[in-house]
């Protein structure tokens, strides 16, 4: 069934766009993260404008990470402080992003400028997450006991000033770290659409030091009212969500998260590191081969 975009101004198949957001549903029940970096190239490749893929993927996101949060609330794995600091500081990118955003799209670079990140972003990510996967299963095979990993702020974080308390993250550092990463975060949800959970999780871990047991709940709370700025920012500003779209992917998403978060639990957990990291480098290759593989066509004419 084809479905008319208004924003996107195309029509595409609305069956497809649905199991499209039930995959990266899929991924993001399985592999525990948001799946908002893989939304937003899919849709790329599938022929939906950048801009417009990047503004609807931060709603699709918003709508995905309600339920993620309430659960995690009521097993008391939110530091609501720190989300506090991450939000206010995620809330401050959204409007810088946008200011990027709309200085890219003045110069008509903004579709160039996403692709380009996101194949330097899943490139890194996806060599780092293949490296780290292989190592495990090969420690696994030999018969070696995992290592275990110190949890300690970074020295960085650790001279910064102003500090107090977080009790429920277990920490004593300056508010400024998490205030700078989610300010990161928020200008990424704006360019990219992406929630910043695969960005924000490792960051509190290994950055920060954030204790594990609330680490993916506060990661959700802050990508809850991000993306959701984020959206409002895209919605008044450059006007590129596309709330058909949106809806589409939402459906498929919530489906598929259900699924995937059943079928985690039987199969072993560095297997499945390993095939998203090799999804990841994957859309990173397609992104790149678009980047630069010469079209049949070069010049295209459109009516206004």
């Amino acid at each position: 069934m084809d479905l008319y975009l208004p924003v996107a101004n195309l029509s595409v198949n609305a069956l497809v766009i649905v199991l499209l957001g039930g995959g990266v549903g899929l991924l993001s029940g399985m592999f525990g993260v948001g799946g908002g970096f893989l939304t937003t190239p899919l849709l790329i490749v599938y022929g939906i404008p950048p801009t417009v893929a990047a503004a609807s993927s931060a709603s699709q996101v918003t709508g995905a990470s309600v339920s993620g949060v309430f659960a995690h609330v009521r097993r008391g794995g939110v530091d609501f402080k720190m989300g506090g600091v991450l939000v206010a500081g995620g809330v401050l990118g959204t409007f810088a992003g946008a200011w990027i955003f709309k200085l890219l799209q003045a110069l008509g670079q903004i579709d160039t400028v996403i692709a380009i990140v996101y194949v330097v972003m899943l490139g890194s990510i996806g060599g780092l997450m293949a490296r780290e996967a292989l190592s495990a299963i090969v420690r696994s095979r030999r018969g070696h006991a995992p290592r275990a990993a110190k949890r300690r702020h970074h020295p960085l974080v650790a001279a910064l000033p102003f500090r107090t308390r977080f009790y429920a993250s277990g920490l004593y550092i300056s508010p400024l770290a998490p205030l700078l990463l989610g300010f990161v975060t928020g200008v990424l949800t704006i360019l990219l659409g992406i929630g910043g959970g695969f960005i924000l999780v490792p960051a509190m871990i290994y950055l920060i030091g954030m204790a594990t047991g609330v680490v993916v709940g506060t990661s959700l709370f802050q990508t809850l009212f991000v993306t959701a700025v984020a959206t409002m920012v895209h919605a008044t500003t450059t006007h590129a969500v596309d709330i058909v779209l949106a809806g589409l992917l939402l459906v498929g998403s919530v489906t598929g998260a259900q699924i995937g978060a059943r079928l985690a639990n039987r199969i072993r957990p560095e297997y499945l590191r390993l095939a998203l990291a090799l999804m990841v480098l994957a859309v990173g290759v397609r992104i790149l081969l678009g980047l630069v593989w010469r079209p049949e066509e070069i010049f295209s004419v459109t009516l206004s």
